[in-house]
């Protein structure tokens, strides 16, 4: 009867997120011009307590129930309705972060290399310099991190948080307008990649650090370096295993499919186990694959699924965790301002003046501010990350959560804003 129930309500959890997903990205499409991505992670917050949950609490306490279950033996387990939404939405996880792996250009970092490079430096220095200092000079952050974290680890958290940018989400609105092959769309592909690359070495190295245990360090380091250097040799062999369907010119690869799917999940498993979680071996494993055709065909074969079906999970997920009414006093709400201003400052602003500082014209610059300054899917896997690891409390996570909403909302309308700009200059 339990499993019953369990399958009845998985079932009407997924229709109902399903459904929200599409009513909710259609409407913002075509009223304010945004991506799905974004529209989804606004589901995520309206069928948690924050919305959802003040209209319908019983019933959003019943189909998300966040109560542990108390087993007639006096042990307590976690609800396994949850359970299993958390682990189909860790599933959906590892197959994005491998298709943005597999969109990871390195050769146009290659190519633009001194200047995107530049431009990343700026958009992470800076936003991290002023989340490190402002927990330092916070006075009180008792209601923003757990106990038993040192200060330092804290700020270091808060700065990779305010470092992170949508790269995904970049790459999508570049290739939608058809410039992501130009000389401007190389430079903002490859300094958003880079600014991503980075901003997750740094959250890998925090992690492996709060396992307080050097042993723990050593063999999150060690693995890393190890993982990285086997991706690197074998990377040839596998390609050549898995771009023969191609090569005869065979348009089905269901048997180098199964194989990627295999790989894929040892990847996510072997980075889970050396302590620097699941996302870095699946993004890892998608740099490794093959380019051309056979990306193609993987990604054809992937990408509607797990951004329709599997994703949004983890937005809802996300959103099950985020409680506005956290957010309680004016001194909350003017840290969560202060949070939204130093993000903006940091990346959007930043990144524009160092674009512009290299010889960008202001739109260009400004475009490439705007669209570094979405953080979306990425902030979202990093504070989910803190949450799991107890550094930081629900009301830091909604802080955040609505910084991430926010600035990626802004991202897409601007984008465009500035865009018409651009074509009214060259008509003229």
């Amino acid at each position: 009867m339990l499993n019953a129930d369990l399958v009845t309500k998985l079932f009407l959890q997924l229709a109902i997120i399903m459904t929200s997903c599409r009513i909710v990205s259609y409407l913002g499409r075509r009223f304010l011009k945004q991506t799905n991505v974004v529209c989804e992670m606004l589901v995520g917050v309206l069928l948690g307590p924050s919305f959802f949950g003040l209209i319908f609490p019983e019933f959003q306490n019943w189909l998300f129930p966040k109560t542990p279950l108390l087993l007639d033996t006096g042990i307590t387990i976690p609800n396994p309705s949850m359970s299993i939404l958390y682990a189909c939405s860790q599933i959906g996880l590892v197959l994005y972060m491998f298709l943005v792996g597999m969109e990871f250009n390195a050769l146009a970092i290659q190519k633009k290399m001194k200047s995107a490079g530049f431009i990343s430096l700026i958009g992470i220095v800076l936003p991290f310099s002023l989340g490190f200092f402002l927990i330092l000079f916070t006075p009180d952050t008792s209601l923003l991190f757990n106990e038993g974290f040192p200060e330092c680890y804290r700020a270091f958290f808060l700065g990779i948080s305010l470092s992170i940018t949508a790269f995904p989400m970049m790459a999508r609105i570049l290739e939608e307008s058809g410039i992501s092959k130009t000389s401007f769309g190389t430079l903002a592909l490859a300094a958003g990649s880079m600014d991503d690359l980075v901003a997750w070495i740094m959250l890998a190295g925090l992690i492996a650090i709060i396992k307080n245990n050097i042993f723990v360090l050593i063999i999150a380091l060690a693995g890393t370096i190890s993982y990285i250097i086997f991706l690197f040799f074998v990377r040839k062999k596998i390609s050549s295993l898995l771009v023969s369907d191609v090569r005869n010119k065979q348009k089905n690869i269901s048997k180098s499919y199964g194989i990627v799917l295999i790989i894929l999940m040892c990847c996510a498993l072997l980075t889970e186990k050396i302590g620097i979680y699941l996302v870095f071996g699946s993004f890892l494993a998608g740099v490794m694959m093959p380019r051309g055709e056979f990306a193609e065909q993987i990604r054809i074969r992937s990408y509607d699924f797990v951004s329709a079906f599997l994703l949004p999970l983890f937005f809802v997920f996300s959103g099950l965790n985020t409680q506005i009414s956290l957010i309680n006093s004016p001194s909350m709400w003017i840290f969560t301002g202060v949070i939204l201003f130093i993000a903006i400052l940091g990346k959007g602003v930043g990144c524009m003046l160092a674009a512009k500082f290299i010889g960008e014209n202001w739109r260009n610059s400004a475009t490439i501010g705007t669209l570094m300054n979405a953080r979306g899917l990425m902030e979202l896997i990093a504070l989910n990350i803190g949450l799991e690891l107890n550094i930081i409390t629900p009301t830091l996570y909604t802080i955040l959560v609505l910084m991430a909403i926010i600035t990626t909302l802004l991202a897409s309308p601007l984008y465009y804003w500035i865009s018409e700009f651009r074509k009214c200059d060259k008509m003229s």
